[in-house]
């Protein structure tokens, strides 16, 4: 038998072929079938297996509802990196603002994410990312424009402390997205968790997804 996927003969996408992340929630559904489950699984054997069914059921539910507080966790700890890289682009503005003339909108960006975010959902926590990444731009665009001020001790300690805090931050994301894809699986398990999950009225949770504009710097020239 012949391979399926013939990496000399079968076509190749010689253009590639670039990957995006779908901002797309699954609702978890079942049909006619799973309800016919549910019902016929207390005659096999009588009353019995209804028994362990329901039992079964109240395991699966007590699953993922872990699994949502884990989810929550998670996210937590991308926050809690979020709100410390705040703090220390704070500081960098401040330092820089010292020597050079920095642009009065950065102090704003950072006051009303020092204020929260509008909310705790995924989109609000890549929104708040974005603009912590675009912050981070404007400050190291007006450190490379004076490179005196990395002479500044401070300064460099600063800057170091952002990028380690970054470092973090994209850590703090694998995990999460590491459960989001636990989540994403488990909820379609069938019979149980998806039955379950389909009337808690569950969904598929989004992964974190890069901005566009970092898509594009990651494609550029740097060196």
């Amino acid at each position: 038998m012949a391979n399926e996927l013939d990496e000399l003969n079968d076509p190749v996408m010689q253009e590639g072929n670039d990957v995006h992340v779908i901002a797309k929630r699954l609702p978890v559904k079942v049909g006619g079938g799973s309800k016919f489950f549910e019902i016929a699984i207390w005659f096999l054997p009588p009353i019995i297996g209804g028994i362990v069914w329901c039992v079964l059921k109240v395991k699966a539910r007590s699953y993922l509802q872990k699994l949502q507080q884990k989810l929550q966790h998670d996210a937590s700890q991308i926050d809690n990196y979020l709100e410390q890289r705040v703090q220390i682009l704070q500081n960098c503005a401040k330092l820089v603002d010292k020597a050079v003339d920095l642009d009065k909108s950065t102090f704003t960006q950072i006051a009303t994410l020092r204020a929260g975010r509008s909310g705790d959902s995924d989109e609000a926590r890549n929104e708040c990312a974005d603009k912590l990444n675009a912050l981070d731009r404007s400050i190291n665009v007006a450190v490379e424009n004076y490179p005196n001020l990395m002479a500044h001790q401070e300064l460099a300690d600063a800057m170091q402390q952002n990028s380690y805090l970054q470092r973090e931050i994209t850590a703090a994301r694998e995990v999460y997205n590491d459960t989001v894809n636990t989540w994403n699986s488990e909820i379609f398990s069938w019979p149980t968790k998806m039955i379950v999950a389909a009337k808690a009225g569950y969904t598929t949770r989004l992964p974190f997804i890069a901005d566009k504009e970092t898509k594009e710097a990651a494609r550029g020239t740097f060196f």
